[in-house]
């Protein structure tokens, strides 16, 4: 019973390749699209930490010093 020509070894080489040179860019795509929401996402913490600043009348210099003042006191009661 003849199942039909069967492909040439040629042939499913570049079936091969073509599909992982579109898995590549379908890849690359979706890394884009995911760096672009980490993008969005820390526009979004840094405007939120803006206002937070903004409404408590602190400068940047100061709120800067404050949260150096905090992390550095964590640090002493949480060690490492």
């Amino acid at each position: 019973m003849a199942r039909g020509q069967r492909k040439a070894i040629e042939d499913k080489i570049t079936e091969k390749e073509e599909l992982i040179q579109a898995l590549k860019t379908r890849l690359k795509a979706e890394q884009s699209e995911l760096d672009a929401l980490y993008k969005e996402k820390r526009d979004r913490d840094l405007e939120g930490l803006n206002q937070m600043i903004a409404s408590s009348g602190l400068d940047l210099e100061e709120a800067a010093s404050a949260l150096q003042e905090y992390i550095q006191a964590r640090q002493i009661q949480q060690p490492a």
